[in-house]
């Protein structure tokens, strides 16, 4: 049976007497409502312009702004895809790179949607690789796997139906890879 970790409560700093310190947190008042989530992905690419009419044609993205780099270019910029912001930026200093520059990426984006179907066939029709076709999977889930021509892979599922843990595990082992 796989253990699920619950987080572990965090020992409070020392004073210097010895005695434990109480830190408060911040609140997030100051926190803009866009940002309300534990993560927001910020990806590179080599053509933050091309990227962002991409993912408007692909994914129905709406551009909510956009900074100029001096040296020209997209600085900063942020789209969003559902209830989800997404930060993007031409790649031009720092330690940032683009997928094509590391002949790949460890990170993958999971988009639910309500058509996985449709959306894979729009995406393909603007320039998306289809690595996976929309298939029902044993989470429940009818998922596809494209990447973007910057070189982002983008998971898009559909929910089709609960399951419960046992199922989840069963499902797995019979599938051999666990992929999607």
């Amino acid at each position: 049976m796989t253990e699920i970790m619950q987080p572990q409560p965090r020992a409070q700093p020392e004073s210097p007497s010895g005695a434990a310190a109480r830190t408060e947190a911040p609140s997030a008042t100051h926190i803009p409502e866009r940002y309300h989530r534990s993560v927001v992905p910020h990806i590179m690419v080599s053509d933050a312009e091309a990227a962002i009419a991409f993912y408007v044609a692909a994914f129905g993205a709406v551009e909510e702004f956009r900074l100029a780099h001096p040296q020209g270019g997209i600085m900063h910029a942020e789209i969003r895809i559902g209830e989800s912001v997404l930060m993007l930026g031409d790649v031009s200093q720092g330690p940032f790179t683009a997928p094509a520059e590391l002949s790949g990426t460890s990170v993958a984006l999971h988009v639910f949607v309500p058509d996985v179907d449709e959306l894979a066939k729009r995406a393909v029709a603007a320039g998306a690789e289809l690595i996976q076709a929309p298939a029902d999977q044993f989470h429940g889930d009818r998922t596809a796997l494209l990447r973007d021509p910057s070189g982002h892979l983008w998971v898009f599922l559909t929910h089709l139906r609960n399951v419960s843990p046992e199922e989840l595990l069963h499902g797995r082992a019979a599938a051999g890879d666990g992929h999607a």
